[in-house]
């Protein structure tokens, strides 16, 4: 049998997972159509997903076309949740990108796209909501062109647009695709260049070939709501789209792409197959970065079928699936062997944090657990503790994001929380060079061990490097761990509390005295002779910047320059393209929410904005701060007394 697995990705109010109700009612899935707007869709399962109307986990289900099994994944619309969907993007043979008709190319729509263009996979464009007043496919297509891809070729056209009577059109000749597929293959261009007329079918059957490259997306019409256009979709997924290509006898690869639980606390990893096969009460590798692989055993697994997951013995190459039985297992993993067949996918990191304001004494172990489960779910975001304040840390994408770990943690784990303002992650840097050392039998020094450390500057984004400046075997290797490690951990939170970066450490001196030294002695005394270093080397606090794309109306283009200045921004000179301004630049992430809200207003939402990591920049004293989660090392006097009682 023949899959293909898909994703279905639109910006928020596209009408995502509309298309989504409306293909499964198509394909005899559903007998009733859900709707977003009334919580009864069959892939919003969450109850936030019902309330604000959007898709915040990635959601699988499956129907058939003919012969061929399409699994679907319903993937978030919401910035932040592009996590989410660039961790589906990896396990699909093809991707449907949904646009409105009404507000036509958002900023989330060109992040979708180039995404799904640097992984080159397969896209055919849906423009949707035709019938709905404002509908504009002819300016869509004109942004389409102009902002996602200049090699996007309609198969239909619209008439009667934003009313009622709205209907698709299909075109009768494939002469318009020439000059696009000319590029692509010698024989064309030939008779491109000589006005060669060339036969339908082939022209055809290169635009199939050139779509299913990436190199070529097609452009389709209609309304999820009414239906229009879906079956014209449908009937060209499996005519488009690449089914999977591996063989059930090739070794096993998969990767894990989602984690789910059972009430009861089982975990449910989510798995593409990419070769080979996967079989129920058998061992598998589990492999995870460059670490050495684990074996585990399978104990369930259920496929997606016709809307419901069917329980089986056997998962086929090119299936999605749910399994059970896989204890230690993480978003990313790989199942059996790395190959080819995935894709490897950078993560930016979240660089917003927020205070979670803790629960009643005998509940934040609860919190806690209950936090590094959806950790578990989410790999991005990351938690800590502030055993001096009582505090738990959190970092995130944004403030959707944080309202739906709040929701979360309620639901289903009856943890009530508040959060504080969200703020920017900063870093630190050393400035200079700072040594610092303390020698066993000294006053000062309660442990039975001597420490020397040298401090410098380090490459950029080196982050830090550990290096030895005495010989390995002047400690036992368990001593020298013991500093290592705990140098990494000092050195997350720097002077003013950030993590510090793009730092060298030389371990300059060592001494024990054995029987009596033990690690502990050494991971105690690392933090203070570690931060005195740093104290002399001083350090600098750094900001992090997006760099940014803005596109707006030829009547905004002072409005923005204006506003960005204020942020203040950097950008260069503006260009103008048909009758729109481009701009480029960077700003703090700090503002960067700030000025969508404002972009928004004034350009009526025609403004186009999208941003990127784009590193640090350094911040002028004084600097801003952050509460240390831990006993400071610096002070002395309250770090020992800690220290020591619990020594």
């Amino acid at each position: 049998m023949t899959t293909i697995n898909i994703g279905i990705v639109a910006h928020v109010d596209a009408g995502k997972t509309s298309l989504t109700e409306r293909i499964l009612y198509e394909t005899n899935v559903i007998k009733e159509i859900g709707r977003v707007d009334s919580g009864n869709t069959q892939t919003d399962s969450m109850e936030l997903e019902r309330q604000r109307g959007i898709t915040i986990k990635a959601s699988v289900v499956s129907f058939f076309i003919d012969d061929v099994k399409v699994n679907v994944i319903d993937t978030p619309g919401h910035a932040d949740f592009i996590a989410e969907v660039e961790r589906s993007f990896r396990v699909l043979d093809g991707a449907i990108l949904v646009i409105s008709a009404v507000e036509g190319v958002q900023a989330q729509t060109k992040i979708l796209m180039r995404t799904l263009q640097k992984l080159n996979i397969p896209t055919i464009l849906f423009v949707n909501k035709i019938d709905r007043n404002g509908a504009n496919t002819e300016k869509v297509m004109k942004q389409i062109k102009e902002i996602l891809s200049n090699e996007a070729f309609p198969f239909y056209s619209a008439q009667n647009e934003g009313t009622k009577e709205a209907r698709i059109l299909a075109y009768k000749s494939y002469d318009d695709c020439m000059e696009l597929l000319a590029p692509y293959n010698e024989s064309l261009l030939e008779s491109y260049v000589n006005n060669e007329i060339v036969p339908d079918t082939l022209l055809k059957e290169e635009l199939i070939k050139q779509i299913a490259q990436a190199n070529v997306y097609p452009v389709f019409f209609g309304s999820a709501m009414t239906g229009m256009g879906v079956t014209e979709l449908l009937e060209n997924i499996s005519a488009l789209l690449p089914a999977n290509s591996s063989s059930q006898d090739e070794k096993l690869s998969g990767v894990v792409f989602k984690i789910d639980r059972e009430y009861s606390g089982e975990k449910i990893a989510y798995v593409r197959v990419f070769s080979g096969s996967l079989q129920v009460r058998k061992y598998v590798d589990i492999q995870r970065n460059e670490s050495l692989p684990h074996k585990e055993k399978i104990k369930k697994m259920c496929i997606f079928h016709n809307g419901d997951a069917l329980q089986t013995s056997t998962v086929p190459s090119g299936e999605f699936c749910k399994v059970w039985g896989l204890s230690d297992i993480k978003i990313g993993d790989i199942i059996g062997e790395r190959t080819d067949y995935i894709k490897d996918i950078h993560f930016a990191e979240p660089q917003m944090e927020a205070t979670i304001d803790t629960v009643p004494t005998e509940r934040i172990h609860d919190l806690y657990a209950a936090l590094m489960e959806l950790c578990e779910e989410d790999p991005l975001i990351k938690v800590w503790k502030d055993n001096v304040h009582n505090e738990l840390y959190i970092r995130l994408f944004g403030e959707v994001q944080k309202e739906v770990i709040e929701t979360t943690l309620y639901e289903k784990y009856n943890l009530q929380v508040t959060f504080s303002n969200t703020r920017v992650v900063c870093i630190e840097k050393p400035i200079g060079v700072g040594n610092s050392m303390e020698v066993m039998g000294e006053k000062a020094n309660p442990f039975y061990a001597t420490i020397g450390f040298k401090i410098e500057r380090g490459e950029l984004n080196s982050g830090i490097t550990y290096k030895l400046g005495v010989e390995l075997g002047s400690l036992p290797l368990a001593f020298h761990k013991a500093i290592e490690d705990t140098v990494f951990q000092t050195l997350k939170q720097g002077l003013y509390g950030w993590e510090v970066t793009d730092i060298s450490v030389t371990l300059t001196h060592t001494g024990y005295a054995s029987p009596v030294t033990t690690a502990s002695d050494f991971r105690n005394l690392t933090p203070i002779v570690l931060m005195d270093a740093l104290k002399q080397a001083e350090t600098y606090v750094y900001e992090p910047v997006n760099e940014f794309e803005l596109t707006v109306p030829e009547h905004a283009i002072s409005t923005a320059m204006y506003k960005l200045a204020a942020v203040p921004a950097t950008f260069a000179e503006p260009i103008f393209n048909n009758n729109s301004y481009q701009l480029t630049g960077s700003l703090p992430v700090a503002k960067t929410e700030n000025f969508k809200r404002m972009l928004h207003s004034f350009t009526e939402g025609e403004g186009i904005f999208t941003t990127n990591p784009a590193g640090f920049t350094k911040l002028k004293p004084p600097f801003p701060t952050r509460k240390r989660v831990d006993y400071n090392p610096l002070n002395r006097k309250d770090y020992l007394l800690h220290v020591l009682k619990a020594y």
